[in-house]
Formats: structure tokens, C-alpha cells, sequence
């Protein structure tokens, strides 16, 4: 355990500035590979399976991922890595746009990046503890999505000053922003007993099967069947609705495909710290429930308002969802599996079932909006959150204990739940 004096200040300043930074290093270029690649003479349907392609191979890291950072005691090297690989991949687009050179820098970037997510709660959790996880993850998700923001902003503007050239140097900039932040927190700020959620009762360092977590927690279970639905519809909308107008000649690819993602980061700034006291009155079982029934709304939306001015309530409804989640799935993971030692475990097979659904994503709603038209592929795509909402509410008398998030251990039924993982 490292020492519990150390100056959280010191920490959390560059925790924040790494929570900026990465979010255009994670997020920054893919709304705009698509139309980049769709100005190189690629169709919707090769865009969606490049998308996957990287995707799939995120979603089959992220599991073994999360156990590998419970057991290690350098975390920070699980965020530089990504760091290095976005820099990289950002030149291989550049420089060529054959479709297996573009598909291997995709996966090569989704596999280092998969242990990001758990890493950067696993040091949050590390440096403020299980108390103030909740309140702490809540500013992190701010700052993300400010970056997001501001990331987006900075892309659409060098976009249409200089080309799609300067939107991938600029994503490789913010990966190098986020190793130096990340080299600035303080190796002893970081208790990594505490970023596991391990306790004396659960003094346990062998490693940690994420699968095994998943399938002997039923609320985690429920958890991650419910996202798999959500992200199998949200993750595809971003794109091809960027797609759908700037095919359709309505707007200046760089600058409406920058707007989208602006209208829905500064949305998510506001709805993650709202979601932060929400949980802290409500629980997380009401936030996430509203979560997902933005994303049916949302479909509708934007199969009704497909042009440049629907991209505003369409974005909204995707900061609401997208926004409430960022807060709620890493607090209720924590919350779970606190005291069992395999937060991050937990955290990496979440995410692993998220990703089964947000990498099928492209590929189906590409394909759909190839042979039926764009506007079935949104509502289609908007159905499939309802399988999210009929869980979250089927499951409700189950979920609510483990939502709680008031102070103290888990109850005793909670506890029950989850005493065979640790």
C-alpha cells in the first residue's frame, strides 16, 4: 500500500488534465475517419467494417485488460501506451488509405487503448478511494467531455483551414498532452490496494478473471446485457449521421461533423456532473434508466430531422445518454465489486460487453443505410435501447440495492451477490 499522506492536489490537477487531453486522443479521430475516408471514395458499408474491425479487437482486450491493471502496479503505463499508439496511427492514415493498412492501424490503436477506460478509474479510484469516487469520476467525465469539446472545435476549425491532414496531427498532439499528464501524477499518490477496491478481508493478489466477475455478480450481469443493447444502437449514430448529411451535400464535412461532437460534449459536461448529484440523492438505477431511454427518442429524431438542423436535438439526446453513462456505469462497477479486489476486472468486462455491441454497431447500421436508407437505419438502430430499458425496468427490484450510493459497505443482500468473486 503506498502512502495515504501524499498530496491529492498534487494529483488530481493532472488527473483532470489527463481526462482532458485523451478524450480527442480517444475519440478525436474517429467521427472524422469516416468522412475522410468517404472523400477517398470509400462507401458506407467498407467505412462501418473498418470501424468494427477496430472494435472487435478493443472489445476482446478490454476483459483480459482490466485484470492485467488490477494486478499491476503501473498503471500509468496502461494510459502512455495508447498515448504512443494514437500518435502512430494518425500517420498510417495519413499515409496510405488502402483499406487492410487503415483496418490494422484501427485495431492496432483499439487493443492498446482498451485498458485505457480501467486504468484511468483504476487511478482515480487509487488516489480518492471509494468515498469519493463518485464525486471525483463525476468532474473527470466534465473535464472529457470538455475536451471532447474543445478537441471537436479545434478539429472542425483546422479542418476547413488546412484539410483533413491537420484533424489527425492535431489528435496526435493531444496524445502526447495526455503521456505528460498522466507522467505528472505522482506514483505515490496512487494506493493500489484501493484502485482494485482491495481490503484486508480480501487480501488477495492472485490474478483476476473479468469473465468470472461478470458471470457470479447477477447485477453487473444485468449491467452489462443492458449496455450491450444500448451501444449495438448508439455507437453507429455519430457517425453515420455525420455520413447521412454531409452525403446528402447539406454541410462542409470538417465543420458539421466538429458541430455534431460539440453540441454533444457540452451537453455531456453539463448532464455528468447533474448525473454526479443525481446518484448522490437518487442512486444510479434512475440515471442509467434515463440513459437509455434517450437513445429511442434519439433515433426518431434523426430519422425525422435528417439535415443540418437536426444535428441539435439529435446531439442533445446523445449528450443526455452518453453523458449520464460516463458517470454512472464507473461508479456503479466500483460499488458493486467494492471489497472484492477486482474493481477493474469488473470495470474491463463491462466495457467488453459495451464494446460487443458498439463494434457491431458500424457494420450493421452501415449496411442498413446502404440498402434501405438512412432514415430505417435510425430507427432501427433507436430500437435496440429498448431491450435496455425492458431490463432495467424487469430486473428494477434487484438492481436498486446495488444502485445505492449512500455511504457505508454494501448490504447484506448487495454483499451476498458478490462474495463468491473475491
Amino acid at each position: 500500500m503506498t502512502a495515504p499522506n501524499a498530496d491529492r492536489g498534487d494529483a488530481l490537477r493532472p488527473l483532470l488534465a489527463l481526462n482532458f487531453f485523451m478524450a480527442d486522443m480517444q475519440a478525436g479521430i474517429g467521427p472524422f475517419l469516416g468522412v475522410f475516408l468517404l472523400a477517398h471514395g470509400w462507401q458506407s458499408g467498407w467505412i462501418g467494417t473498418v470501424m468494427t474491425a477496430g472494435g472487435v479487437a478493443g472489445m476482446l482486450m478490454t476483459t483480459p485488460a482490466g485484470a492485467l491493471i488490477d494486478a499491476t502496479r503501473s498503471k500509468k503505463l496502461f494510459v502512455i501506451i495508447p498515448g504512443i499508439c494514437t500518435v502512430i496511427a494518425s500517420g498510417i492514415v495519413l499515409l496510405s488509405q488502402e483499406f487492410w493498412l487503415v483496418a490494422a492501424s484501427q485495431v492496432a490503436t483499439a487493443i492498446a487503448g482498451a485498458a485505457i477506460g480501467p486504468a484511468v478509474a483504476g487511478i482515480t479510484l487509487g488516489i480518492v478511494r471509494q468515498a469519493g469516487f463518485n464525486r471525483q469520476n463525476g468532474r473527470n467525465q466534465a473535464f472529457n467531455h470538455a475536451g471532447n469539446m474543445v478537441g471537436a472545435g479545434l478539429s472542425g476549425f483546422v479542418g476547413w483551414m488546412y484539410g483533413f491532414t491537420a484533424v489527425f496531427w492535431l489528435a496526435a498532439l493531444f496524445g502526447i498532452l495526455s503521456i505528460i499528464s498522466v507522467l505528472m501524477i505522482p506514483r505515490a499518490s496512487i494506493d493500489d490496494d484501493a484502485a482494485r477496491g482491495l481490503t484486508r478481508e480480501t487480501d488477495d493478489d492472485r490474478p483476476a478473471s473479468g469473465l468470472r466477475v461478470l458471470v457470479e455478480s447477477k447485477p453487473l450481469l444485468i449491467l452489462a446485457a443492458a449496455l450491450l443493447f444500448f451501444h449495438l444502437g448508439n455507437a453507429a449514430m455519430l457517425p453515420l449521421y455525420g455520413l447521412a448529411v454531409v452525403a446528402g451535400k447539406q454541410a462542409d464535412p470538417a465543420s458539421f461533423v466538429a458541430t455534431t461532437i460539440v453540441i454533444a460534449q457540452g451537453t455531456m459536461i453539463l448532464t455528468s456532473l447533474a448525473a454526479m448529484r443525481m446518484a448522490e440523492k437518487e442512486g444510479y438505477w434512475l440515471v442509467l434508466l434515463v440513459s437509455f431511454i434517450a437513445l429511442p427518442i434519439r433515433g426518431i429524431v434523426a430519422a425525422w430531422l435528417l439535415n443540418r438542423w437536426g444535428v441539435y436535438p439529435v446531439q442533445i439526446l446523445d449528450g443526455v445518454g452518453a453523458g449520464l453513462q460516463s458517470v454512472a456505469v464507473p461508479g456503479l462497477v466500483a460499488r458493486i465489486l467494492d471489497g472484492t479486489g477486482r474493481i477493474n476486472a469488473g470495470q474491463g468486462a463491462v466495457m467488453t460487453a459495451q464494446g460487443i455491441g458498439a463494434s457491431l454497431s458500424p457494420a450493421i447500421g452501415g449496411w442498413i443505410a446502404q440498402e434501405f436508407g438512412y432514415e430505417t437505419m435510425f430507427l432501427i438502430l433507436g430500437s435496440f435501447a429498448a431491450v435496455s430499458v425492458a431490463l432495467w425496468s424487469v430486473f428494477a427490484t434487484v438492481l436498486r440495492p446495488a444502485c445505492a450510493t449512500k455511504p457505508g459497505r454494501l448490504s447484506e443482500a448487495m454483499a451476498s451477490s458478490v462474495a463468491g468473486i473475491a
